[in-house]
């Protein structure tokens, strides 16, 4: 599928984006370890999530749904996992594939675990090490890639780990095999990173000790199910905050967005750059801190993008790298090599369609710099990775002539009826099957 969109528009009126992502793959997760009944609103019923269903359901966990955001998910816990009777398939879901990699580690058969093109490209080492310490043995494809098999029947031991780079995923495998793991296992952060996992954890539950920037549990215990309200995804709800920011006139509401602290990082970026974000009624649901908010157009400025915020921001920059694209001056990210090992180097990725557009960038190792300007138009190579494909459609509101976005059928992992919700609120977008003319239904 392609994105065929025309340049300017207005973007304006009430829109409430799909559940977040990271807390949907963790509540199927722990709900299924837990003990007796959870109940799921506001599920995000997108296809990495989705596998992450598909994948417990192979495991013997029976799971109603999704229908219209619910799930129920009967849990079988802590130690009533099933053999599956073929390969996981993770999609594209890097979180589903990391996460579970650590909960199967400590069960007592072997599992393989594959994906798409995509994931199959990506980098495993980063939980592969920190499980073996644990005492897991898991094998992948050359270069530590999957498909991975995971040994089971190995007895693990809880150990102390320092993150050699802030990556909630690998944080959180870590804790989940530490489930099962004999003893304590510690997890030490170079900066804060996402703490879905943590807080969930607790919601369940199972004690979690935090101090400072280390993370504690013991082994052994259990989980109780409980009821679970994902809040509207603040990664999604960036690619809208930016094009309302970027288009004159532009005036738009975002309800109940998820804003734990570990992930408003794109706020704080986008009101340092000039961005008009208000946020209303502040209120806590399930654990989690949610919040309305109100953005207008308002002239950006480029920024030094400040370290402490880019791992709160890690995967809205594909949409702040918009902006900065549109602000006027220099844009300067550093401290971002965890963007390299997404859904594709996001950089590098960012860097191209940028050029493309007639965006003069440079590209750092663990960064970039990008001089704002004009943008024209022409046709986005998105990689397979949804975020870039969102990112160049909104792009569109400040661009001179018209946008093709090439391969966007991974938008469904993450924000199903994105053109859909776009086009409803002022965005000149429409879809077309590759190389076929007119719109889809």
């Amino acid at each position: 599928m392609e994105f065929k969109l025309l340049p300017g528009g207005v973007i304006s009126g009430e829109a409430r984006v799909p559940g977040d992502k990271s807390i949907s793959h963790r509540a199927v997760m722990l709900g299924a370890l837990a003990e007796g009944e959870t109940r799921i609103n506001g599920f995000l019923e997108g296809e990495d999530a989705l596998a992450t269903v598909a994948a417990f359901r192979a495991l013997g966990v029976r799971i109603e749904g999704p229908e219209d955001g619910g799930l129920r998910v009967h849990g079988v816990g802590l130690h009533g996992l099933k053999a599956a009777g073929a390969t996981l398939d993770m999609g594209n879901s890097g979180t589903s594939i990391r996460l579970l990699t650590g909960i199967l580690a400590g069960q007592p058969f072997d599992s393989r675990l594959s994906g798409d093109a995509s994931l199959c490209r990506r980098p495993m080492g980063r939980v592969m090490r920190p499980l073996a310490l644990m005492g897991a043995r898991i094998e992948a494809a050359a270069g530590e890639t999957p498909p991975l098999l995971v040994r089971g029947g190995q007895t693990l031991e809880g150990i102390h780990y320092d993150l050699p780079v802030a990556s909630a995923q690998v944080k959180s495998c870590v804790l989940l095999a530490g489930l099962y793991a004999e003893g304590t296992t510690t997890v030490t952060e170079p900066a804060p990173t996402r703490d879905h996992t943590e807080r969930m954890l607790q919601g369940f539950g199972y004690e979690v000790r935090r101090d400072n920037d280390v993370i504690l549990l013991r082994g052994g215990g259990s989980l109780r199910g409980t009821a679970i309200d994902v809040p509207a995804d603040i990664s999604s709800a960036a690619f809208f905050l930016v094009a309302a920011s970027i288009a004159p006139g532009s005036e738009l509401l975002l309800t109940h967005v998820g804003m734990n602290p570990t992930r408003t990082g794109v706020i704080n970026i986008l009101t340092l750059m000039g961005a008009d974000i208000t946020v209303q009624d502040e209120r806590e649901i399930g654990g989690e801190p949610v919040a309305d908010l109100l953005v207008r157009y308002a002239p950006l400025r480029g920024i030094e993008i400040p370290e402490d915020q880019v791992p709160l921001a890690i995967d809205e920059f594909p949409a702040l790298f918009i902006a900065a694209a549109c602000a006027e001056g220099r844009t300067v990210l550093r401290g971002a090599g965890e963007l390299r090992v997404k859904e594709s180097d996001r950089i590098a990725a960012m860097a191209e369609g940028l050029a493309t557009l007639g965006i003069a960038n440079e590209v750092l190792e663990d960064g970039i710099i990008i001089e704002g300007g004009r943008l024209g138009g022409g046709v986005i190579r998105t990689h397979l990775d949804h975020r870039i494909a969102m990112a160049f459609a909104i792009a569109a509101l400040r661009a001179e002539s018209e946008i093709r976005v090439l391969d966007c059928d991974h938008v469904a992992t993450s924000f199903p009826g994105f053109d859909a919700l776009a086009r409803g609120l002022g965005l000149q977008i429409s879809t077309r099957a590759g190389g076929e003319d007119g719109e889809r239904a």
